[in-house]
């Protein structure tokens, strides 16, 4: 709860938000200002003619006046229509580059975030940061600013009018418009928590949705359907809370408008009608104080609903705001040297790592990986193999200690520039919603497809790529859903080979294939590694042997190291390892048809990795 009113925002900073946003737009804004002022001016024309056509044309029977009045009426609501056909032109392109450019910068922000804010943030509360909040800008740099401008002008002028016809009858019409005024603000007050928190919820629900549609094949697997049904049926019915809350509010200040404007009426009523009897008014006078006082009513009602829209996108400015003040894991850049090539020697010196305080996960880590060699990293489930990969590719900074690429501090370098000469291919391969070539060269956009079709040749992807009609221009489908496990990483291969990487990361990078597809993917993993600095990590001795050194981790602390040969001679911890994977196989190649009952998932040391529930990895 602390942590939460931390980071509530206060309306001074949305205010600061809302006036960078209106400066940047003032020239649109400007234009749109004047287009709405020639609007609002000729609107009151019509209403100002009706004086003269019952006091003067009926009154005084002056038939000449008619043509007149006809020409100025109808001159006006040309200029009216003209004025808003041009507003809506001009402030609608304003609108909506306000808000490309402002899903632009909240999305850049985000993509420079560092890994562990979208490992605690579902992806669809950063969806609807993104897309919804930022869609709401539009009240502010679009009409809705400046027809709440607009509102308050005619209704100012047109009260200047009411107190010209009768200021007795126009300062007992302004008690009742004050009380309007008190009751917006205040239902204003209420109804903006609302709309932030809807924001929130909205976002919840689609997260989940977005999780339950990503997931379907298990979700159908476990026929959990009826359950994500009901999760997100809560969600929809806490949205629709929200909705009824905040609808309750705003129809409340529109009912209570709609009985001022009553109020106004009976006024008007009684003391209007004294003045026409008493002949402090004329009849025409009458009646041109109702068409002005509808003049003060109508934007009053109008600007009652703009300004809900307005506190709306204030809302949707904190939420923005939220996300554009972490800070990104790029920040201060611009000030580090820039990063040449490099030679690929990685370092690790007493480096200690800890997603929560107090549990660290790697402890005291220090080894040397030389330029063009491979270190490969074993150990049983939650040992701190992947969070030390996470630091070679520079996701999170040590807590204690230093990771030097060259000699040179990763905190140090323009992670851009480090990054370019990274490969990699992990145990998760992530293919994008297009073609295999487009994937492939997903690493370097502007490669050949000639160099694109060589690296696919190296990671055997033209074995299935032939048998598809289309080639190398199939579309592989959202996640690459269309292609099996093996394919999506025999893409991700070639994806890392045509990165050109100077070290090179293998996170499980055969698992997903069979004995006979590895054999082939071998020679081209031997060839993509040749002269870089690799790391890898795989539960198939295949993948190691050839390892220049292999490093044993175990509850985040390696506990040995050396070559395959030597390890194997120590009979430590890896030959453990080694000879429970060899018995697992041993008893698969001889016993193929019996069942396999792995033995109980290890757990890690406290503060370890999450253990998975699977025999022990190499």
């Amino acid at each position: 709860m602390a942590e939460e009113k931390k980071k509530r925002l206060s309306p001074s900073q949305a205010w600061r938000d809302a006036k960078a946003l209106i400066w940047a737009h003032r020239s649109r804004l400007a234009v749109g200002m004047a287009l709405m002022l020639v609007n609002r001016l000729a609107g009151l024309v019509l209403p100002a003619s009706s004086k003269y056509l019952i006091d003067e044309v009926i009154g005084k029977q002056r038939a000449d006046l008619l043509v007149t009045l006809a020409l100025v009426g109808g001159g006006a609501t040309v200029v009216q229509a003209v004025a808003s056909f041009a507003l809506s032109q001009v402030l609608g392109v304003a609108a909506q580059r306000a808000i490309t450019e402002m899903r632009k910068s909240v999305q850049a922000h985000v993509a420079r975030l560092p890994v562990r804010f979208f490992d605690s943030t579902q992806t669809g509360v950063l969806i609807s940061r993104v897309m919804t909040d930022a869609e709401g800008i539009r009240n502010l740099v679009g009409t809705g600013l400046v027809q709440l401008v607009g509102g308050v002008f005619t209704a100012v002028l047109a009260l200047g009018v009411l107190f010209y016809l009768n200021w007795r009858l126009t300062l007992i019409t302004l008690v009742a418009l004050g009380l309007f005024g008190g009751a917006m603000s205040l239902a204003f007050t209420r109804l903006r928590p609302l709309f932030r928190e809807r924001g929130k919820i909205n976002a919840e629900v689609t997260g989940r949705l977005a999780e339950t549609l990503g997931g379907i094949r298990v979700v159908k697997a476990y026929s959990a359907e009826r359950r994500e049904t009901l999760v997100f049926a809560r969600g929809a019915h806490r949205l629709f809370r929200n909705v009824a809350r905040s609808m309750t509010g705003v129809s409340g200040v529109t009912a209570f408008s709609t009985v001022i404007v009553g109020a106004i009426g009976v006024i008007l009523t009684l003391v209007g009608g004294r003045a026409v009897l008493s002949g402090e008014m004329t009849l025409g006078d009458l009646f041109m104080y109702i068409f002005f006082t509808a003049l003060v009513a109508a934007p009053l009602v109008e600007i009652a609903s703009i300004g809900t829209q307005i506190t709306e996108a204030f809302a949707g400015l904190d939420r923005i705001r939220e996300v554009k003040r972490m800070a990104t894991e790029d920040e201060g850049e611009d000030e580090r040297e820039p990063l040449g090539e490099v030679e690929g020697e990685v370092v690790f010196e007493d480096v200690t790592f800890e997603y929560e305080p107090g549990a660290p996960v790697l402890r005291g880590v220090s080894f040397r990986a030389p330029a063009g060699t491979t270190t490969a990293l074993v150990g049983s489930s939650g040992s701190g193999k992947s969070t030390l990969i996470g630091l070679v590719m520079a996701f999170s900074r040590p807590v204690t200690g230093r990771v030097l690429v060259d000699g040179r501090d990763l905190a140090d370098v323009r992670l851009r520039d480090y990054r370019r000469q990274l490969g990699v291919v992990l145990q998760d391969n992530f293919l994008f919603d297009g073609t295999v070539a487009e994937n492939i060269a997903f690493a370097d956009p502007h490669a050949s497809r000639e160099r694109v079709e060589r690296a696919g040749r190296v990671a055997h992807c033209e074995e299935f790529v032939e048998g598809f009609e289309k080639g190398y221009d199939t579309v592989v489908g959202e996640r690459g859903v269309r292609l099996s496990g093996g394919q999506r990483q025999r893409v991700a291969i070639a994806r890392a080979v045509v990165a050109e990487p100077r070290i090179l990361i293998l996170d499980e990078a055969t698992s997903s294939l069979d004995s006979e597809s590895e054999a082939l993917i071998q020679d081209g993993l031997q060839a993509l590694r040749r002269g870089r600095t690799t790391f890898v990590i795989a539960h198939r001795l295949s993948t190691i042997r050839s390892a220049d050194q292999i490093l044993v981790l175990e509850a985040g602390e390696i506990v040995e190291r050396g070559t395959h040969e030597e390890l194997l001679a120590r009979g430590g911890r890896y030959r453990q390892l080694h000879d429970k994977q060899y018995r697992f196989e041993l008893n698969r190649f001889v016993n193929p048809g019996e069942d396999f009952t792995p033995e109980p998932p290890q757990t890690s040391a406290p503060g370890g990795e999450p253990s998975a529930a699977m025999p022990t990895n190499l």
